[in-house]
């Protein structure tokens, strides 16, 4: 099967693409956010060709899997297809609604004719999806190893761009946290952080690794702290755990589905968050114990070949 679809977020992609069809990924010149092609920072595999607008005119291509509005129109345009009429689609919403959680109309709500995919049950319970056919295909992780030591007495947290996104990741939160045991901080455009929260760089250290150097730094971390009020599910929060890290969240949208008892602590109460993190860091037996959960229960429900059966099963539905 020929599939289309569009370079958007590099870790769910990663794992999409290791099913068994020929994946196209549009390129264009100035390779922006619809035209970013191959990453350069991840591994794909050889199954995954950079296509031009004008080349997808002639490409036999099987499915279109969109994952922002604009590229329903974009699709056609590109393709001389209309997704969901004369060219198979489906729509993956990868985020939950920003504006409201409970009464935000889906962008596909009117269609009945693009089946729309949700990453989380939290997120399909929470968009007002309309008519369109909703199904959910929880996330794979690509398996990156037991790599936890914990030789580090610091928490990990990873953020992407946290002063522009403040409370959403949580960014709030951190100097209380920084003030209970010291932060390690991945992500882009953390520089600074320490800075703009007011904390001694001591005790919010950050920086911007690639995927293959990150896990092993986070692993190092006695403990991984998720600290996000509002996401659909941090991909990070997942890895920490395949990465057999012991996890400290808020409990907020799917967390407490991702957590088991025992997997680690999951809490609105910061305070009750700050005191398992003391607990992690001054007993290493405890956080190795609480990590070899956390990693078992990721492995059993997040696993990618899980997430490619699911979506096997999806698109031959689709294209039949």
């Amino acid at each position: 099967m020929n599939i289309l679809v569009w370079h958007v977020h590099g870790s769910w992609l990663t794992a999409f693409l290791q099913g068994p069809h020929t994946y196209l990924v549009p390129v264009t010149p100035d390779r922006g956010p619809d035209g970013l092609g191959r990453a350069r920072t991840w591994t794909w595999p050889e199954s995954v060709h950079e296509r031009t607008p004008g080349q997808l005119r002639t490409d036999d291509i099987d499915l279109v899997v969109l994952q922002r509005p604009h590229e329903v129109e974009l699709a056609h345009e590109w393709t001389g297809r209309r997704p969901g009429r004369e060219l198979p689609a489906v729509y993956v919403e990868h985020n939950s609604p920003h504006h409201t959680p409970v009464d935000t109309r889906h962008p596909l709500a009117d269609r009945a004719d693009i089946p729309l995919v949700h990453v989380t049950h939290f997120n399909r319970l929470m968009w007002d999806n309309g008519r369109a056919p909703t199904s959910v295909i929880e996330h794979g992780i690509i398996d990156p190893g037991h790599l936890w030591t914990g030789t580090e007495e610091r928490a990990a947290v990873v953020v992407n761009e946290p002063v522009r996104r403040g409370r959403t990741t949580g960014t709030d939160l951190l100097p209380a946290f920084a003030g209970s045991v010291p932060l390690d901080v991945f992500g882009m455009a953390t520089d600074g952080l320490a800075r703009h929260l007011g904390v001694p760089p001591a005790l919010c250290r950050t920086s911007d690794l690639p995927q293959g150097e990150l896990h092993r730094a986070m692993a190092r971390c006695r403990a991984y702290l998720h600290p996000v009020r509002w996401t659909s599910l941090g991909l990070s929060l997942l890895e920490a755990m395949f990465l057999g890290m012991p996890v400290v969240a808020l409990g907020t949208t799917e967390a407490h589905e991702a957590i088991p008892a025992g997997a680690g602590v999951v809490s609105n109460r910061p305070e009750v968050l700050m005191d398992a993190l003391r607990y992690f860091l001054a007993d290493p037996g405890h956080a190795e114990r609480t990590g070899r959960l956390a990693r078992a229960a990721a492995r059993d429900r997040y696993g990618v070949q899980r997430f490619l059966g699911d979506w096997e099963r999806l698109m031959k539905e689709v294209t039949r």
